[in-house]
């Protein structure tokens, strides 16, 4: 079982960074973009998957979580990396003109 302590921001920016739903969901919908502006919602809905999947491994056990304190912040990174893997995707993919 892994530790995690509380309100450690460096923990907070690992999570956020290699969360594997954010990038999954960011990188599948920024695939599929087909205007720019659909990027954020891209990021948004990438960031909500992530935190439902860090929870979910907390419900389980995965690891041990004592109010990680930063909730709302981890939301917020994740919100940030899923724009960037979102564009990433949207960039990458060549478009029908």
């Amino acid at each position: 079982m892994i530790h995690i302590n509380p309100f450690d921001p460096m923990t907070l920016l690992l999570i956020a960074l290699l969360n594997p739903a954010t990038i999954a969901i960011a990188w599948i919908m920024g695939r599929g973009a087909d205007q720019w502006q659909k990027l954020p919602i891209a990021a948004f809905a990438a960031a909500l998957a992530g935190f439902l999947l860090y929870y979910a491994a907390a419900f389980v056990g995965v690891f041990k979580v004592h109010a990680v304190g930063g909730e709302a912040g981890l939301v917020a990174l994740q919100v940030v990396f899923g724009f960037v893997w979102a564009s990433a995707a949207y960039i990458t993919t060549p478009r029908k003109v």
